[in-house]
């Protein structure tokens, strides 16, 4: 009479997989604290990107991506070149163009009293702007008010978010020293994440620049919005509208390409922290085979005992294999929870939306299984190979 051993399915399988686990918990807790640290480490790598992400891509959304920005750039001998007076009033003729703004920089410092060395600079640039700047830039006033018809004729200034911060000035009200004259702090802007420069700039009406100041009103910068479907279109002829006689001396640019290259840029580091945290996780995966080796030699005469009542060799491997699938899956669900609890802590704290996405969890138990397979299955071929009779007689 042929004897024929008893299959094992998928739930007796992982059930005396378990069986083994469960005899040795402070090891089996040491080697899947391996898979577990790798996989938290991609998983929060991954988490906090795209947090990040989400973050510069809604910035994006808010202020638009239809700005551009025009500036001199260099004559044909390598000097400094300029921007006509009527680079304003040009660029607004343009049909799309919806709202024009323009600063322009000058020969000035400011501080917050005459007794400052005029070497203190602080940082922060001293422009003339036009009215409609805030209104191009999307910017907002925190405090106080913008310049005006009124107050752009007289010493008023409107502080940049970090030229107040640096001046020390709270409230509007307050005056600091340009050059050689008292300016009333009249407002104090809000961010300006597409103009970072006027941040850190005091701006004065176009009128009173030229009055107390000797600006000679040619702007320095002109930022312009227009219709988004009609961005390159402008940008092509922005140079030849507003220098006619020489569009080659004039630079155009995108402000919200920084911000997109910012985005792009978080891909970089992705991938440096996920490579630390494949390493982890390969490390993990030499922790598991090291545990099943010694798994193997450790319970020798239970293989005997279970080949001689019958088990074949194909059964003993798949034991000793579903067991390291199974402590790789512990880490793997470990490492994925505390991932998780890590990218939703650092969102938290830092305002971020939390981008945590189905694929990932899946592609964090994919790897697991993956080097749960590789670290078992030399142990597992080990195992089967035990001979019952070696085994018994060396219990």
């Amino acid at each position: 009479m042929k004897f024929t051993p008893a299959r094992l399915g998928p739930r007796e399988t992982l059930r005396v997989g378990a069986t083994g686990l469960r005899t040795r918990p402070t090891r089996i807790v040491l080697s899947a604290l391996g898979i577990a640290i790798g996989i938290a480490t991609m998983v929060s790598v991954l988490g906090i990107s795209e947090s990040n992400r989400a973050d510069l891509l809604n910035q994006l959304d808010r202020l638009g991506t239809n700005m551009l920005t025009v500036s001199p750039g260099s004559t044909l001998f390598g000097e400094d070149a300029t921007l006509p007076e009527t680079a304003v009033e040009m660029a607004a003729a343009i049909e799309p163009v919806r709202n024009v703004g323009a600063t322009g920089e000058l020969d000035a410092t400011v501080r917050r009293t005459d007794m400052i060395p005029e070497e203190e600079t602080s940082g922060i640039a001293v422009a003339a702007a036009t009215d409609d700047l805030l209104t191009t830039l999307d910017v907002a006033v925190d405090r106080g008010a913008w310049l005006n018809d009124a107050t752009s004729r007289y010493p008023a200034v409107v502080l940049g978010s970090v030229a107040a911060e640096r001046l020390g000035v709270v409230e509007p009200g307050t005056q600091v020293w340009i050059d050689d004259r008292w300016f009333t702090v009249i407002g104090i802007l809000g961010p300006a994440p597409l103009a970072p420069e006027i941040e850190r700039s005091a701006l004065l009406g176009w009128e009173a620049a030229a009055t107390y100041l000797g600006f000679d009103g040619a702007p320095t910068t002109v930022y312009e919005r227009s219709a988004p479907e009609s961005v390159e279109d402008v940008r092509s002829v922005l140079p030849r509208t507003v220098n006619p006689e020489h569009p080659e001396e004039v630079e155009v640019s995108r402000p919200s390409d920084a911000l997109a290259a910012r985005a792009a840029a978080e891909g970089t580091f992705t991938n440096l922290f996920l490579g630390l945290g494949a390493v982890a996780l390969l490390v993990g995966g030499v922790g598991v085979a090291n545990t099943m080796i010694i798994s193997v030699l450790e319970r020798r005469h239970e293989i005997g005992l279970r080949r001689s009542l019958g088990a074949t060799r194909g059964q003993i491997r798949t034991q000793f294999l579903a067991e390291s699938l199974v402590l790789s899956l512990i880490g793997g669900i470990a490492g994925g929870v505390l991932g998780a609890a890590a990218t939703v802590a650092y969102a938290t704290a830092q305002g971020l939306p939390i981008a945590l996405h189905w694929w990932v969890f899946a592609a964090a138990i994919a790897a697991t299984l993956l080097v749960g397979s590789v670290a078992g299955l030399y142990p597992a071929v080990r195992a089967a190979r035990v001979s019952p009779t070696v085994a018994l007689g060396t219990a």
